[in-house]
């Protein structure tokens, strides 16, 4: 595969040309090792493309998952503290999660153990790989990357996306380049608040 373009939300891939040239040079080299049509094997069965081959989006986050691997990227969770009460969320949602938990039980509040994922981090920067349904990038850009950067994990998170052109050949509906920079795009330019790469990939 290759990287076909690219978006820079607050400085995000100045950033990482500046201080970590090295990451951004890993993750073009898992990008390109990819054999994209190795992975076009999923069978359509639909009536209008019935017998017709797709790219297997699972095929494709695996060779992808491998490369990342092989670089020493790994899967790294952040956990948190939530309650019901906002003024309790927006006073503990900086602090580290065993603080999280004293304020909101010393304040009278019921502490909730939560979590988030992210596929891939290195050295602070965080990869997702979204092969997935539509609605998961937006989840990935302003909950995963956000809650990671505010945790002190990362400075800043790379997103990879299928461009327009490989996402119709995809055997499931999954978002694409073009659309999520139009969404991240209407949402103004400071948000969110987390410095970002769009990363949009093809065969």
């Amino acid at each position: 595969m290759r990287i076909v373009e690219t978006y820079s939300h607050l400085n995000g891939l100045e950033y990482l040309l500046v201080h970590k040239p090295n990451l951004w040079d890993e993750i073009k080299d898992v990008i390109e090792k990819v054999d994209a049509p190795a992975h076009k094997v999923k069978k359509s069965e639909e009536q209008r493309t019935l017998g017709k081959l797709f790219y297997a989006p699972r095929e494709l986050n695996k060779a992808l998952k491998n490369g990342f691997e092989k670089h020493g990227w790994a899967e790294s969770r952040t956990s948190y503290w939530v309650t019901s009460d906002s003024k309790l969320v927006r006073k503990t949602m900086t602090l580290p999660a065993a603080a999280q938990r004293v304020e909101i039980e010393s304040a009278g509040g019921k502490a909730i153990a939560s979590y988030n994922q992210t596929d891939f981090v290195k050295d602070r920067v965080a990869v997702e790989v979204q092969f997935g349904k539509y609605s998961f990038v937006a989840y990935d850009l302003f909950v995963k990357h956000m809650a990671f950067f505010v945790g002190d994990v990362i400075d800043l998170g790379i997103e990879i996306l299928p461009m327009k052109s490989l996402q119709v050949e995809m055997s499931s509906g999954v978002g694409y380049y073009e659309s999520e920079l139009y969404n991240l795009l209407r949402q103004g330019r400071g948000i969110p608040a987390v410095p970002l790469v769009i990363v949009g990939v093809e065969p």
